[in-house]
């Protein structure tokens, strides 16, 4: 593969990861009222859940973005 190739490969990578990025903040930030909502009516097992899955998206978030990072 040419350095040319080499360049657009790794700029298409880099916007996957953006995206991906940012629709986990959208589906973390969800999750994270979805627990509030679930706690509101008593069902605080399904909070915990639901606040496990947003720290879940976070993390997942993290290493996407060191990934970035190292492609720069």
């Amino acid at each position: 593969m040419d350095e040319k190739e080499k360049k657009e490969r790794v700029e298409r990578l880099q916007k996957r990861l953006e995206h991906w990025v940012e629709h986990n903040k959208e589906h973390a930030e969800s999750f994270s009222k979805a627990a509030r909502e679930a706690e509101e009516i008593g069902l605080v097992d399904v909070s915990k859940h639901l606040r496990g899955a947003a720290k879940s998206m976070d993390e997942s978030s993290a290493l996407l973005e060191t990934a970035m990072k190292e492609l720069s």
